[in-house]
């Protein structure tokens, strides 16, 4: 299985490929139409992010030492990065999420060409991310 660090060195060769923001911004669309829609059980107020001007909900499970992440949210350019999000950590050990540093948002150009408001959603999406691999990791190490 790839690390994040492959997988995030795989999406900044991908959008280096495509020759303009438009290309890149239909590509994050095209994730946030594969993204799988996130139950409604899910749907809470407790799994909503702090941050983001659309509503973004980030459910996380930990299951055999690996973290896995189910998002969703109400605007599609936002859905799409948060897409982008979960292909990233999903499936980790929480110890591996909170060593990889977010460079690749940079490197992708996200920083630069979105929204100072869809920037600060992606940054409190990233946050909420770390904030459940620290509490599995507690978990973990309390021997849960």
């Amino acid at each position: 299985m790839p690390t994040i660090a492959d997988k995030q060195a795989a999406l900044v060769a991908e959008f280096a490929a495509l020759p303009d923001w438009e290309s890149r911004y239909q590509r994050i669309i095209a994730l946030a139409k594969a993204l799988a829609p996130l139950p409604d059980e899910h749907r809470v107020e407790g799994n909503r992010v702090r941050g983001c001007s659309s509503t973004v909900w980030l459910w996380a499970d930990l299951k055999d030492g690996v973290v896995t992440y189910q998002a969703d949210s109400d605007a599609v350019l936002v859905r799409g990065l948060v897409a982008l999000l979960v292909q990233v950590y999903s499936g980790h050990p929480p110890a591996e999420i909170l060593a990889a540093k977010p460079a690749f948002i940079e490197q992708l150009g996200l920083n630069q060409n979105l929204s100072p408001n869809r920037a600060n959603g992606l940054t409190a999406m990233v946050k909420q991310i770390m904030i459940y691999a620290l509490a599995y990791q507690a978990k973990l190490a309390r021997g849960g």
